[in-house]
């Protein structure tokens, strides 16, 4: 480091040495492994490039840099999108031009073929899978995205290893100090105590949350049989993953997402999830960030109710995650297509937009995952649907099951035994267009398709997109013939880019042109209006219709409503008192706007 580096790493580890110390020591009572973890923090921020430190620089000047109305995401699989990191820098140039500046990169580690849930199954935190390149690969993509003004998104499995990872080998071996990274038992008796109160994750994959191994033994896997959970009790653990962490980091990483982060902590005789101790350990990593690569932020996957995701963000003074998914809203989205009921999206929308402006979330429609029907099942039963009952109409639904419905996709996890089960399809198949027999059909999928995009990017936070939405991809089912992946119905929408579909995406009579120009209007109009910054004043609106949502936002002296019908019929939504004007044609409103069935308008007050 040049002298003014070392002294603006000392500064740094400064503003939180002690606050740093205290928790880790509170946790391990180590000294000797916190000595070392300052050690190793100092030599990655010492192997940080020129280019990295003018960005933390550049960060740590406008800290609130991933709060501004400009940022769209994209979600990809890389070998899916453009068959390796290479392809993928090949195709910056598309990503531009669908307004993408926050690549989302799925798993792309080493991991072992046949075993690898999608990614998360990883062998080596610091190896590239090989067919979809190496690390110089990696840095080369992170530096030319940089270049274009785009950020890199990378997960990071802190979980768990795959049972292929070395230290998987080595503890499967008998090494003692390996054993130690995970939970071996030598009998089921202390895993038979943690099954009376940590609830099974996939019952239908992974029957309980420990696997037996061919000697005897018992290891614990929440996820799956091989995937082996990491004990963060053992503070050899927590360092190396924090190295795991800074060596990604120090690839060109601007957001980092932490896969399971409410589940990496484990104690005899409650959930394991949600502990108090996971906090902990996310606030030393969001320290951790801070002084070695303050570009960074992360990401927290927490795939639960509000009131269990706020908590990690900690608080103003002593935050954690930067950014949490949206869940819930992403849920409660789909259960409104189905019922044509906007009473429990308007709640869920009420409660985010109440919590402090600090908070910011990553908003989406689709990802990589399945669906699972998390609602508020307290509210929903108050207005009659119970909650098995609802789970069946909602699966039975979205597979073109019940009367009128045109969606498309299919079921994760089915459990016969409870009818439970989760829902898996692209956006625009769950909107009608793969069953889309006509051009009326096609024109009503498109408009739903293009209202539900746009009430995402009405909402505050990061919209995300998931590849392949821009052009409306439909459902695959190629996977079926594939043995690595006919039992895992989510790979229907994971599906490769139709790249000849793409190629439509400025015909604008194909239903690829079509959306893909509306997304970007969207997306313009977004990035133009200062009523879409974080900060703005957001509340919903009674439209005087249960299929109608209506949302406002006003910041800047701008105020504008956004109104979407999720019903098969027009309405004539009444208006606040003034007169508006439609952000996409510049109609005037008075009084009242005409909503088309499925369709949506965007009003500025004039």
């Amino acid at each position: 480091m040049t002298p003014q580096e070392d002294a603006l790493f000392r500064q740094r580890l400064a503003r939180h040495h002690d606050e740093l110390r205290w928790l880790y020591m509170e946790l391990y009572d180590n000294g000797s492994m916190f000595a070392e973890l300052c050690d190793q923090m100092y030599r990655y921020a010492e192997a940080r490039s020129a280019a990295l430190k003018e960005r933390d620089a550049a960060r740590e000047a406008d800290p609130n840099w991933y709060k501004h109305r400009d940022l769209l995401g994209m979600m990809l699989y890389i070998d899916n999108f453009a068959g390796n990191l290479d392809g993928v820098r090949g195709k910056l140039d598309y990503l531009e031009e669908a307004g993408v500046n926050c690549l989302h990169l799925m798993p792309f580690l080493d991991t072992v073929k046949g075993r690898d849930d999608g990614g998360y199954a990883v062998a080596d935190f610091r190896t590239v899978r090989p067919d979809l390149g190496t690390m110089e690969d990696l840095e080369q993509l992170t530096a030319a995205c940089h270049d274009k003004g785009m950020n890199v998104c990378m997960d990071f499995v802190m979980n768990h290893t795959s049972c292929d990872h070395e230290w998987a080998r080595r503890a499967r071996a008998g090494e003692g100090e390996y054993m130690s990274r995970y939970f071996f038992f030598d009998s089921y008796d202390i895993p038979a105590e943690y099954e009376k109160t940590c609830p099974q994750v996939f019952p239908t994959t992974a029957p309980g949350n420990f696997t037996q191994l061919p000697d005897g033994r018992w290891v614990m896997t929440t996820f799956y049989p091989y995937q082996w959970d990491l004990n963060y009790a053992n503070p050899r653990v927590f360092n190396e993953m924090m190295y795991n962490f800074l060596y990604l980091a120090n690839r060109g990483m601007d957001i980092i997402r932490i896969d399971a982060v409410p589940y990496i902590w484990k104690e005899l005789g409650t959930s394991c999830r949600n502990l108090p101790r996971v906090h902990t350990i996310v606030r030393m990593m969001r320290m951790i960030g801070e002084i070695v690569c303050p570009s960074v932020i992360l990401l927290g996957e927490v795939v639960m109710e509000p009131v269990k995701v706020v908590p990690y963000f900690g608080t103003v003074d002593k935050p954690e995650c930067h950014l949490l998914y949206n869940v819930t809203t992403m849920c409660t989205t789909w259960h409104t297509v189905a019922t044509h009921d906007t009473r429990l999206l308007r709640k869920q929308l009420d409660s985010v937009n109440g919590l402090p402006k600090e908070y910011v979330f990553l908003n989406y429609l689709r990802c990589h995952d399945d669906i699972g029907w998390g609602l508020d099942y307290d509210t929903l039963r108050s207005w009659g649907m119970e909650e098995v009952p609802h789970k069946k109409y909602l699966n039975e639904f979205f597979q073109g099951r019940t009367a009128g419905s045109v969606s498309r996709g299919e079921l994760y996890n089915d459990d016969p035994t409870t009818g439970d089960a989760r829902f898996c399809g692209t956006t625009a198949s769950m909107c009608g267009l793969e069953t889309a027999a006509t051009a009326a059909e096609e024109d009503t999928a498109i408009r739903f398709d293009l209202c539900l995009h746009a009430m995402m990017l009405f909402q505050s936070g990061i919209p995300m997109l998931y590849s392949g939405d821009e052009i409306g991809q439909l459902n695959d089912y190629s996977y079926k013939t594939d043995p690595d992946k006919a039992a895992d119905s989510r790979y229907v929408h994971r599906g490769r880019l139709p790249w000849a579909r793409a190629a439509q995406r400025t015909d604008s009579a194909s239903p690829a042109g079509r959306i893909f120009a509306g997304l970007r209007e969207l997306e313009t109009i977004r990035r133009q209006n200062p009523a879409f910054e974080a900060s703005a004043a957001v509340d919903t609106l009674d439209t005087g219709s249960l299929a109608v949502l209506g949302i406002r936002r006003e910041a800047e002296g701008e105020e504008l409503i956004g109104l979407f019908n999720f019903g098969g019929e027009g309405h004539a939504v009444p208006l606040p008192a003034g007169g508006y004007a439609d952000l996409l044609t510049g109609e005037p409103h008075t009084g009242e706007a005409p909503l088309q069935p499925y369709g949506f308008i965007l009003l500025q007050k004039q």
